[in-house]
């Protein structure tokens, strides 16, 4: 007779991390912790879970690589952004010297 093992609590999907809080929700502190013993998990991942759930974070690893994903598209953007505020900030200083120049000296007749 072959034994599961019982899964890893990283390892489990938010699914099954809801069902769980769910199941858990009614019990006493006791059963709480009778029940976590049977499927391989300790109380405070529920008190985790729970705190994920109410914040709105993910705890999944899908929307972890998604936030990751997102945090560095997010700098890649901040970058591009700073470039661009430079640039228009140097074109915005010649444009000023330009007119300063064009009042002291003149302006410039094309040939």
């Amino acid at each position: 007779m072959l034994v599961e093992r019982a899964k890893r609590p990283q390892d489990w999907t938010g699914e099954e991390r809801l069902q769980a809080l769910i199941e858990t929700a009614g019990l006493s502190e006791e059963q709480v912790g009778s029940w976590c013993r049977g499927h391989g998990l300790h109380t405070h991942h529920l008190a985790q879970w729970r705190r994920e759930l109410t914040a709105g974070r993910p705890g999944d690893q899908g929307s972890q690589e998604t936030v990751r994903a997102l945090r560095a598209e997010n700098r890649e953007l901040k970058k591009a952004l700073r470039r661009k505020e430079q640039a228009l900030a140097e074109t915005a200083a010649l444009l000023v010297l330009k007119k300063k120049a064009a009042s002291i000296w003149g302006e410039r007749e094309d040939d």
